[in-house]
């Protein structure tokens, strides 16, 4: 059977380029298609793989900036022609619209935030350049995102929240499939340490990690603004088109980082206090990655995270996304004596594996009746 992996575009790091790294350590024969590839951008591993990005790569400035090439992926995405039997495709607005040959399982992380979630997508801060463009063009890609997905043979959906919302847009039922959890426990040994943050290990309270890519439906100025004047200390890992504005508020107890190794990121998660999220999230990785260490956290009780986090066990919930709400949050876990054996030991339900064998269960199953 000829396999093949499609992907939006691979020029960041973050939980969806995780779940391709999966899928491709899951099927190593597997080529990779995508609209746009930047090495520098995205995770190391993609470098020594089979990488094949359609016409659009050439464009130096897209490929590292993909927001910037949205008038132009709409014809790239249907010039990626694939022939194979089996295409599992890793999407969140443009691989499942690809051209194949054979069969296409479809990996959604979420429709198109961008045609059916537009004000979260852009956040009150969006120009309105930006928010012209989608209007304009967001009829014309809508008809072509539904046609893309009617012609689908099976759609996964990575949290429940996802099948209701591919249920919503296409009328299509999806198993749900969670993402893997791929950090591994390291030793300390293996750990690399972040120097930029170096000195607050030595803390009695330590800080407190957000972890997201810094877009407007991530609410990490709610996070900022709920540290803000706290005394409590945190660390943001992540970049975005949000980044300028965040740092410009200038908290001294706010530290920025970006493009970490998986070595520093577990050293971060190994040290913080615990992981706090308040973004309207499909999924909920970055909770399981700090129980991975043990670490609780606070969240928004909100799409993935019902999925990923259990109450009182490995975290506790805000029901805004405010900062009064997050910080009263914070207090509330301060409060509570975890048990990080078994916030551990809930992630093993999400482990690699298990989303490999799923996986593979699901395209044997596909070629059987096909």
């Amino acid at each position: 059977m000829r396999l093949a992996i499609a992907h939006d575009y691979l020029t960041q790091r973050g939980g969806a380029e995780k779940v391709v790294l999966a899928l491709a350590k899951a099927f190593p024969d597997a080529p990779i298609y995508t609209t746009l590839f930047d090495a520098d951008g995205t995770y190391p591993e993609f470098s020594s793989m089979d990488i094949r990005p359609s016409f659009l790569n050439h464009v130096g400035p897209l490929r590292r900036n993909h927001r910037a090439a949205l008038l132009a992926l709409p014809p790239a995405a249907r010039s990626v022609k694939i022939d194979a039997d089996v295409v599992i495709a890793s999407s969140s607005g443009w691989a499942h619209g690809f051209q194949t040959t054979g069969r296409k399982i479809v990996y959604c992380y979420s429709p198109a935030r961008w045609l059916y979630q537009t004000d979260a997508y852009l956040g009150d801060g969006a120009g309105l350049a930006k928010r012209v463009t989608l209007a304009l063009m967001a009829s014309s890609l809508r008809r072509w995102d539904r046609r893309a997905a009617a012609q689908c043979d099976q759609y996964l959906a990575i949290s429940r929240a996802v099948a209701g919302r591919i249920n919503d847009v296409y009328g299509l039922d999806a198993a749900v499939l969670p993402a893997p959890v791929t950090l591994t426990a390291l030793p300390d040994s293996a750990m690399e340490t972040v120097r930029e943050i170096e000195p607050l290990v030595r803390e009695e309270d330590s800080f407190y990690l957000c972890v997201s890519r810094l877009l407007a439906y991530k609410n990490v100025d709610k996070v900022l603004d709920a540290f803000a004047g706290s005394g409590r200390k945190l660390v943001v890992v992540g970049r975005g088109p949000e980044r300028d504005a965040l740092v410009a508020k200038d908290l001294p107890n706010v530290t920025f980082l970006q493009d970490l190794s998986d070595a520093q990121m577990s050293w971060l998660y190994r040290h913080c206090r615990a992981v706090v999220a308040a973004s309207l999230e499909d999924y909920g990785l970055t909770p399981l990655e700090g129980a991975i260490y043990g670490k609780p956290c606070a969240v928004l009780r909100w799409g993935g995270f019902l999925d990923t986090v259990v109450e009182g066990v490995t975290g506790v919930y805000f029901d805004n996304p405010d900062p009064r709400s997050i910080a009263q949050a914070v207090s509330a876990l301060e409060e509570i004596e975890w048990d990080p054996r078994v916030i551990a030991n809930h992630t093993s339900q999400f482990s690699e594996e298990m989303f490999s064998s799923e996986m593979r269960h699901h395209v044997d199953k596909l070629v059987q009746y096909a």
